[in-house]
């Protein structure tokens, strides 16, 4: 199995300084051929670029800059050009399936925090001093930066990529060949409903509270955005100290919400795949949950749209990319996938509104948010319970008595 390792980097000074060179240096090669790109459509021609055609132009730009390009490593060079490559590919892809996607945008320097390296060995090493206690990784152009590896890694490391989040920098290994961890078995199989009011519900009656970290931190990130907006938008080089500080303290705060949310998932998962053999869930497609609904133009007046409950909807999306299911299950199947543990994705359709106990399905049967009462057989019980105990049957799963 693949598994992503994720470590805080410790540079010097001087490595920290050459590690933004580094990123700007990849953002520059990735704005010049979207650039190119741009102009040989635009031309008469219409003429297309790939990535084979821009790739075979490195060695020459490398050759004319060595000061910037020709110092940091092919591969990852490569790499950004692949990048490109992908945001074009996935343009196009959807603009094929009917959708209207933003054109490939320009990439800010605060905007282009990542450089890959495809090929541990080729520009960069991995544990470049084995013999020294402490692990370090070698980046062409940095040197031997200092990795704070609080874990050990375990696999075959396959790709290496440095990120930079506000004022650290960190390494993320994808390791393939990583040998599975089983967990003892249990006997126990559940089926869980994620919701709003409660992050989860299994199909035995447990509730997981929601902790809504983005409605926590709202209004210290309305106040950060507002001592923010008193200052004119500018360059990096061109801030304030002042303006600095407002812009990273935004960052801090966005960082510390995803944070809470990666934790608190990691956790829920690990708990779920420690106590159940199976588990059952929905399967989510979130990108249509969250999409805004279109406008209703108004036939009799023209001009103007009847309302079609976007604000409404705008507080649902929130709350529903507040909860981040998506992380959620992302995580729950790598941990499942791990343990040994078996994890069924089922259609989510009318879950919340099928009664468990006679099948009747009907709107009607959830007179409120939280409760469920049938309308054929008087069967009443928490909405939510009832969902995961539908998902449960769905996925074929033993099942208490619920009549």
């Amino acid at each position: 199995m693949r598994r992503a390792y994720k470590f805080l980097l410790r540079p010097t000074a001087r490595q920290a300084a050459k590690l933004g060179e580094m990123l700007a240096d990849h953002c520059s090669l990735y704005n010049g051929a979207l650039q190119e790109r741009r102009d040989a459509y635009r031309h008469v021609s219409r003429t297309g670029i790939t990535y084979v055609q821009q790739s075979a132009q490195l060695k020459g730009i490398r050759a004319f800059d060595p000061e910037r390009q020709g110092r940091w490593s092919f591969s990852s060079q490569q790499a950004t050009l692949r990048r490109l490559d992908r945001a074009f590919a996935a343009f196009f892809r959807r603009v094929k399936s009917g959708e209207t996607p933003g054109y490939p945008r320009f990439k800010g320097a605060n905007w282009f925090d990542t450089v890959e390296f495809p090929k541990d060995g080729d520009g960069c090493r991995w544990d470049s001093t084995p013999t020294d206690p402490v692990t370090r990784v070698r980046l062409q152009g940095v040197g031997h930066v200092r990795v704070h590896q609080h874990r050990p890694v375990k696999g075959h490391v396959k790709t290496v990529s440095i990120k930079r989040e506000g004022k650290q920098w960190y390494i993320i290994l994808a390791c393939a060949e990583v040998p599975t961890e089983p967990l003892p078995t249990t006997g126990a199989e559940t089926g869980i409903d994620v919701g709003l009011a409660h992050f989860l519900t299994t199909s035995e009656g447990e509730h997981q509270p929601n902790p809504r970290f983005g409605r926590r931190t709202a209004n210290a990130l309305a106040d950060a955005q507002r001592a923010l907006k008193k200052f004119p938008r500018r360059k990096r080089e061109n801030r304030t100290v002042k303006h600095q500080l407002a812009v990273e303290k935004v960052a801090q705060l966005h960082r510390k919400v995803r944070r809470q949310r990666t934790d608190h998932a990691h956790k829920t998962a690990l708990a779920l795949v420690r106590a159940y053999d199976v588990i059952a869930h929905e399967r989510l497609n979130i990108a249509n949950m969250v999409r805004t609904p279109k406008p209703s133009p108004d036939p009799e007046r023209p001009g103007h749209y009847l309302p079609n409950g976007a604000a409404a909807k705008t507080g649902l999306n929130k709350s529903i990319q507040d909860a981040g299911w998506g992380v959620f299950l992302g995580i729950l199947a790598h941990k499942a996938e791990s343990a040994g543990r078996k994890l069924i994705p089922v259609d989510p359709r009318d879950t919340s509104r099928t009664c468990p106990t006679c099948g009747h399905v009907s709107s009607e049967n959830r007179p409120t948010q939280e409760k469920f009462e049938c309308t054929k057989c008087g069967h009443t019980a928490h909405a939510d319970h009832v969902g995961a105990l539908n998902v449960a049957v769905r996925a074929g799963l033993v099942l208490p008595d619920v009549a």
